[in-house]
This record gives structure tokens, C-alpha cells and sequence, in this order.
């Protein structure tokens, strides 16, 4: 071990030196900070510092050998296994002292509830505290066999903040979904209201939403106006296509719901798709048959918003589920060959 000297980035911006020590070098305790700053170990642009000073971008900070960083998580959470808190660790794509944004797995619920047992988002964010008191908040929801970009706010200020964005559209959302049939005109918007159908199984498993034609709103007074974008970036002759979707709204299952209702329910999806049956090309059907899986092929690809502390706009992006780069794998469907935003061009 040797001598570090390293700079405060820009990301990283003000904040105490212990917390940015820590947060560097997870091995040290706050007791071990103080020794090293009071000892004089620890510098600040060559001068002695205490732990609760604060650090700048651009100042170098002098660290001297440290012991190595046995590999950790955040060990016997209570009530989390040790496997899930493995995989719940392993699936954050972002951390800073303000927010945790997640690559949320499919069939992992965001939150309890009917139905949904106790293993989900909400509960395994005990195992990601990272030093905090609190477990860390859901501010949005995906549902539980949708994939992708999550945020969790570590604090009470932050989780206002992103709501707040969330509220006022001010974050953007794209889904990525393969579905069946391919859509004319290749890209649009899709306005129907949403409301709740009548009944529900037990457990509230039968949830699901009917699609309201706009100028039928006055006979539907529980119905709530809701608005997709969609985009279609690839396409398997007239069976399957790859879609971009960007729900201006956020109604439940809205994006499965509107697909549905234009003839095009996205692969796997059984409640909206009308079950397993084969898809042959004329958009009936949310199976595909052949070697596809039959789960639900919709992914929250990335999410962009500005940072509530930083106020840096911050995009992020989630890697495909494993059954989702299968099917793109053997479609022969690459990334690299769209656009991360093809709405950006027509906005």
C-alpha cells in the first residue's frame, strides 16, 4: 500500500471530509477517520485538517496506506436473507448520499400489498442503508414483472424533491417492449383514459385497466386522461416489433393497456394479451411461440432527471433482463443500432 493523493470530484461536490472518506473507503469506521485526521495522516491540500471539515472540488486529499477492503455487504439486515441482499446490492446501477437508482429484476414487486407476499423493493431496501439510520424510499413504482430504471430517495428532502419531478413530468421515462404485430403509423400517441375494471380476483390479482375512448369521457367519470409516445425501432417482418415507449401520464399498467387496445400487446403480457396464444403476424396475441420466453418482454430502459441536490440532469440506463437479451440476442437485434432517445428528434 502507498501514499493516495486524490482529488474531490465535481460530482461528488462539498460535503464533510468523513463522509467522503467513508464513502471512498468503506473499511474505515468513523473512529479510524478521526485518528487519522488528528494524527495528521489525513490532508487537505497539504495542510492538517478534523473529520468534520468540509472538502471542495478540485482539493487534494492526502490518504495514507490503508488496510484492504475485505469484500462486504450489508451484513444479517434484519428480516432480509443474506441471497437477497446480494441481489438487491447487486442490482444498483447509481449511489450517492442523496439517491439509490436501481435495475429493478423482473417478478420482483416495488412494494407489498394484495396478493404480492413479503419479498419485495420496499422491504429488501434494509439492505440498502449503507451506513444510514433509514432504510432508503420508493418515490415511483414498476410493476412486478416490468424490469428496469427505479429511483429510492435516501432522505426525506430528496424523496419530496424527486416526487415533486415525477408529478410535474419534469423526469422522462423510456420503455423498451417488444410486441406483437407492428403498429401503423410506425410512431404516435396513444390518448385513451384509463379506469379501473369492475371485480377482482382474490388477493387483488385480477386487477386490471379498460382503455376509455377520449370522447367518451363524460360517460366515464372514474376514468383518468393518460398519454403514450411510442416509437417503433426495429421490426421481425409483420410478427414482432421493438418498440420505444414514453408514458407522458403514469396510470397503472398504462403501457400494457394501451398497447393492447391498438391491436399490439407486448410479448408475455397475459392480462392485457389475451394469454399464451401464438402471435402470426396480424397483432392478435401476446405469445410468439418458438424458443421466446413467454415473460413479459417490457423494460424501463432509462430514465432521465435532474439531480434534486446538484441540479445536474442525470440520465440512467438499465442493461436488459436476462430473458429480454435472449430474445434480442436471437432476433439479432443490437443496442448500438437505435437511438437511446428517438424522441428527441421529433420533440
Amino acid at each position: 500500500m502507498t501514499v493516495q493523493n486524490l482529488t474531490v470530484t465535481e460530482d461528488e461536490g462539498e460535503q464533510r471530509l468523513d463522509k467522503w472518506l467513508r464513502r471512498r473507503f468503506p473499511q474505515l469506521n468513523q473512529v479510524a477517520v478521526e485518528k487519522l485526521c488528528r494524527t495528521g495522516q489525513i490532508r487537505v491540500d497539504s495542510g492538517r485538517v478534523k473529520a468534520s471539515d468540509h472538502v471542495l472540488p478540485g482539493q487534494t486529499v492526502r490518504v495514507p496506506p490503508l488496510p484492504a477492503a475485505a469484500p462486504r455487504l450489508e451484513a444479517r439486515v434484519e428480516g432480509v436473507s443474506a441471497a437477497d441482499a446480494r441481489m438487491i446490492q447487486a442490482a444498483v446501477l447509481f449511489k450517492d448520499e442523496h439517491m439509490i437508482v436501481l435495475n429493478k429484476p423482473a417478478g420482483l414487486p416495488s412494494q407489498g400489498g394484495s396478493g404480492q407476499g413479503d419479498r419485495h423493493v420496499d422491504g429488501l431496501a434494509e439492505a440498502l442503508k449503507f451506513g444510514y439510520k433509514d432504510k432508503p424510499k420508493l418515490v415511483h413504482r414498476l410493476d412486478k414483472d416490468t424490469s428496469g430504471v427505479l429511483m429510492l430517495a435516501r432522505t426525506d428532502r430528496v424523496a419530496r424533491a424527486l416526487s415533486e419531478a415525477l408529478r410535474h413530468r419534469a423526469a422522462r421515462k423510456i420503455y423498451w417492449a417488444v410486441v406483437a404485430g407492428v403498429p401503423h403509423p410506425r410512431q404516435g400517441s396513444i390518448k385513451f383514459a384509463l379506469e379501473k375494471a369492475p371485480g377482482r380476483g382474490r388477493g387483488g390479482e385480477g386487477e386490471k385497466m379498460i382503455c376509455v375512448h377520449p370522447a367518451k369521457l363524460a360517460d366515464h367519470p372514474e376514468a383518468k386522461r393518460a398519454q403514450t409516445d411510442f416509437f417503433t425501432l426495429w421490426f421481425l417482418g409483420t410478427r414482432l416489433s421493438w418498440m420505444a415507449l414514453e408514458p407522458v401520464t403514469g396510470r397503472t399498467h398504462q403501457l400494457r393497456a394501451h398497447m393492447a387496445e391498438i391491436g399490439h400487446p407486448i410479448l408475455g403480457d397475459g392480462k392485457y394479451g389475451g394469454g399464451d396464444m401464438e402471435n402470426l403476424g396480424d397483432g392478435w396475441g401476446a405469445g410468439a411461440g418458438g424458443d421466446l420466453s413467454k415473460k413479459l418482454h417490457l423494460h424501463a430502459r432509462s430514465l432521465t432527471v435532474e439531480h434534486p441536490i446538484t441540479k445536474k440532469l442525470m440520465t440512467f440506463t438499465a442493461p436488459l433482463p436476462e430473458h429480454m437479451a435472449r430474445t434480442w440476442k436471437l432476433l439479432d437485434w443490437k443496442e448500438s443500432d437505435v437511438p437511446a432517445d428517438p424522441f428527441e428528434a421529433i420533440r
